[in-house]
């Protein structure tokens, strides 16, 4: 499938410079390190070529792709789907039963997995897949592998993949422990480091704000500040667990839609944290670090630094979940009386102080939907927009996000249409099957 196909699928015009020279680094060489800031799009920039590696007639499974965390997993896969080159991909990942996982790749035949290390690891020792087909290697976030102490998994998954292989190594920091890497060991890497001179600075888009506070607790100033936003989403950044769940909990009780996200909750409700916010049915995810790479929302509009971050890359990390793909975006540091604002090189900060009257936290424009059926019932996006519009009576305008998943879906209403919505298709089958239709909500997500 020709690129310009492709770009046409997932709604772009063009390559940007990096992901151009990127593609054709990586299609030249046994093996490439792509270095490039967060946001930049580098998920798109190794899929290309990838997918390009692809044998459609070949049932073996030809490339893997190694992510540090499942929610990049999770978001490479989703970019692989759009980009609906008929491969067929999964995803595997912790918390959730492998053997589910090992009955959908017997099933399925990927011809690409894409992974975390551990998981990956497990279902090779046990043969449910073969690495014999294998000939790309894709190690995405590679110091964020390092940062987890994940290189032991990696370099023995590597010991596990035949020798004639594509390498790629790809980060957002230049590191010393990339010369050295196992990968590389018979053939020189060829490398873009997209991270020299400007290219190391936040998007150009990304305007810098200071918000002062005048608390110690700096609660009432963000809930000023979430509130000045209006409609727009944000992802709020904390520094620990027990943060995440105080600073959320009081902004519900203040009246702001929020989600959750942080490493201590179930997968199933960081997933439909995340499901929640991406869809636009809660307008503030409240997160720690763990979401400042693997979260890709083209369109969030800001990010706020309720506790500041560690260091400029920190910074780097979590700006890069907005301004993505040119769009526009702003970032907000908010500075309590015994803090002083950060000073980053290449970062200027002005101030922004939310003004009286503050308007009552907005309401979400969609509301999430839950559907008890899925991919193994042969449910589709077209079934659910069928159903909706046909027996719901909504028009295409009113549905949002559908994320449809083996044993269950979610879909996005319009949060004006929700309650009639429900009141047409109750008691109703789609697809000639019964199910629970019911809405989700934030709160009960993240119990």
């Amino acid at each position: 499938m020709e690129t310009n196909d492709i770009l046409k699928k997932l709604g772009l015009t063009a390559l940007s410079e990096m992901q151009q020279n990127a593609v054709e680094l990586i299609s030249h060489n046994m093996n490439a390190v792509l270095l490039a800031p967060t946001g930049s799009g580098k998920t798109l920039a190794f899929l290309l070529p990838l997918a390009d590696s692809i044998r459609t007639d070949n049932d073996d499974v030809q490339a893997i792709v190694l992510s540090p965390t499942r929610e990049l997993a999770l978001q490479t896969m989703t970019v692989l789907t759009a980009m609906k080159t008929g491969i067929r991909a999964t995803c595997c990942y912790g918390g959730r039963p492998a053997m589910e996982e090992h009955r959908k790749i017997a099933a399925l035949r990927p011809q690409v997995i894409i992974g975390t290390p551990g998981r990956l690891n497990d279902h090779i020792d046990k043969g449910n897949f073969s690495t014999q087909g294998v000939r790309m290697l894709v190690v995405d976030e590679f110091d964020k592998m390092f940062e987890l102490k994940f290189q032991d998994e990696v370099e023995n998954l590597l010991g596990k993949v035949p020798q004639k292989r594509r390498c790629v190594l790809v980060s957002a920091t230049d590191m010393e422990e990339i010369p050295e890497f196992a990968g590389f060991s018979h053939k020189v890497p060829a490398v873009l480091n997209w991270l020299e001179g400007d290219h190391g600075n936040v998007a150009e888009g990304i305007s810098h704000f200071v918000v002062r506070s005048e608390q110690k607790d700096k609660l009432e100033t963000l809930d000023h500040l979430l509130r000045t936003l209006g409609h727009e989403q944000a992802v709020v950044f904390v520094n620990y667990r027990e943060a995440v769940e105080r600073t959320g909990n009081w902004l519900r009780e203040e009246g702001h839609s929020v989600s959750l996200f942080h490493g201590g909750l179930e997968q199933d409700d960081r997933e439909a944290a995340l499901a929640l916010f991406r869809s636009g049915s809660v307008n503030v995810l409240v997160s720690t670090e763990l979401s400042a790479r693997g979260i890709d929302v083209p369109t969030l509009q800001n990010v706020i630094h309720y506790h500041l971050p560690a260091n400029r890359e920190g910074y780097i990390h979590r700006c890069g979940r907005t301004g993505r793909w040119e769009n526009g975006g702003r970032s907000f540091v908010i500075v309590g009386p015994e803090e002083s604002a950060p000073q980053y090189e290449g970062v200027e900060f002005a101030d922004y102080v939310p003004k009286p009257p503050y308007p009552a936290p907005a309401k979400p424009e969609w509301t999430m939907l839950y559907i008890g059926r899925g991919k193994r019932d042969k449910l589709s996006k077209g079934d659910i927009v069928g159903f909706l519009c046909k027996t719901g009576g909504l028009k295409a305008s009113d549905i949002g996000m559908i994320d449809v998943r083996e044993r269950y879906a979610h879909v996005a209403v319009r949060s004006s249409m929700v309650k009639q919505t429900l009141h047409n298709i109750a008691g109703e089958k789609i697809k000639k099957m019964s199910t629970k239709i019911e809405t989700i909500n934030a709160r009960r997500s993240s119990k």
